[in-house]
């Protein structure tokens, strides 16, 4: 894989490196010219595949309704040309190992790569807040915490760390609060789906709470999480409750669950890390979801590089269809996944010595543009690729916001053949909603047992 070493690539967009420091008025400076406000590369590649950014996509279409199902922007798009087995080789520097070990296995998997429309955007009282945080965002306990200064905006434009790189994918902008409604499916080697979960989520986003995020937030809570389980009948009621931290030096993430046969709310600790995600019927590790969204402590991060990668983008066409559509007995189906060329930074984790973590080593490919997260590798201890994750990501010009991400997802054990499609919301009547933030009792858990009862 070609990659460019990060000094090459900050040199190359006039930006020194440094360990840990905060962008200089200078380099903050460059986020009004060559940068965009949220520090991606301005300018196209020297072909022209990539095109400059010009402000995101932001026109909702006509007719529209807050709730309604989400429309592809881009419906009159074709491929330019699919990569498979047969021509993979010829594509490989653009190509995370994961793609190309699906490529490999699967007859019938390819990536479809269409053009390449850089939809991410944000308010501009986000994009403010984002060049005073280029010179004010300060990590804390080592990488563990970040500074709540840096509220309601992307924490580190001019990213120079690894640990600043994975606060932004953490903390990186898809709106304030949002429902949705969504489905996790199993999918057996033999092909065999099977539903694990039929939820509502509720994620709400205290880091950025409108432009005067800094002076509301409270410094503990960045991110809620709240989901009630539908389906199937034998977990109907149950619920689970998250609360991140923005410095696990002093608070880890806390966890409630709530099972309906018990009625109870009750502390879940072990949910985490490379305990198996009940969720999706224990075939993922909880840390694998909307990764790397969780505690930094067991691993060492590692910011690699920049690279133009294929990767999923804008998959909205994928969510007009129906999960039963979408999937097929070995990988999602092709002919529905959307991937474009775009720049990525490339961050890795390596487990820490004494550290314990069934995963030691991963690499995320994280989007230019967005800052979300859109491949996960994962290798055991032998070396042996064993995990690849494929997060889908679609444009909402309501927000406005590239929403990726997210926990709608493939995951796919390269050893065993099983798959999990991850809250497809091709089922829903709305899907993806943004909604006015609620106030923090939404998310105590004594709320949990009554969102929960059948």
């Amino acid at each position: 894989m070609n990659l460019f070493p990060i000094a090459a690539a900050i040199a190359a967009l006039a930006l020194p490196l440094a360990a840990g420091a905060a962008a200089t008025e200078q380099e903050a400076a460059t986020l009004k010219t060559t940068l965009t406000p949220m520090g991606a590369e301005k300018a196209g590649n020297k072909d022209g595949s990539i095109p400059a950014w010009t402000g995101g996509h932001t026109t909702v279409p006509a007719g529209a309704r807050d709730g309604d199902r989400r429309q592809d922007p881009f419906a009159a798009d074709k491929p330019l040309f699919s990569i498979s087995a047969d021509n993979v080789d010829k594509y490989a520097d653009r190509l995370s190992d994961g793609s190309k070990a699906l490529l490999k296995k699967h007859k019938g998997f390819r990536i479809d790569v269409y053009p390449t429309r850089r939809t991410a955007a944000a308010p501009q009282w986000y994009y403010d807040n984002t060049l005073r945080n280029a010179t004010r965002s300060k990590l804390v306990a080592g990488g563990m915490g970040i500074d709540s200064a840096g509220a309601g905006g992307l924490p580190f434009p001019v990213p120079k760390t690894g640990d600043e790189a994975r606060w932004n994918a953490v903390l990186h902008w898809r709106g304030e609060s949002s429902i949705a409604r969504q489905k996790i499916w199993t999918v057996t080697p033999s092909g065999q789906q099977v539903l694990a979960s039929d939820t509502e989520a509720h994620e709400q986003f205290p880091w950025n709470y409108g432009p005067q995020t800094a002076e509301k937030y409270d410094g503990l809570v960045p991110t809620y999480y709240l989901q009630t389980v539908n389906g199937p009948a034998f977990r109907a009621g149950e619920g689970l409750l998250v609360h991140h931290s923005s410095d696990y030096s002093k608070t880890p993430s806390q966890v409630w669950s709530y099972l309906a046969g018990q009625r109870r709310v009750r502390r879940a600790p072990t949910v985490g890390f490379d305990t198996p995600d009940f969720v999706a019927s224990g075939v993922n590790f909880f840390d694998e979801v909307q990764a790397p969204l969780s505690s930094p402590e067991r691993f060492d991060w590692k910011l690699v590089g920049k690279q133009e990668m294929f990767i999923p983008y804008n998959n909205n066409r994928m969510l007009m269809a129906k999960d039963a559509e979408v999937m097929g007995p070995q990988h999602v189906k092709p002919e529905l996944v959307r991937w474009e060329l775009h720049r990525v930074w490339v961050l890795e984790s390596t487990r820490k010595a004494g550290a314990r973590h069934a995963v030691a080593k991963r690499r995320y490919y994280i989007d230019e543009d967005s800052w979300a997260p859109a491949l996960q590798d994962g290798w055991d201890d032998q070396g042996q690729l064993w995990r690849t994750v494929q997060l889908f990501g679609f444009a909402a010009p309501d927000i406005p916001a590239y929403v990726g991400g997210t926990c709608w997802d493939a995951f796919y054990n390269l050893l065993t053949g099983q798959y999990v499609y991850r809250c497809g919301m091709g089922d829903a009547g709305p899907q993806y909603q943004a909604v006015k933030p609620r106030g923090a009792s939404f998310f105590a858990p004594d709320s949990l047992a009554g969102s929960g009862v059948r």
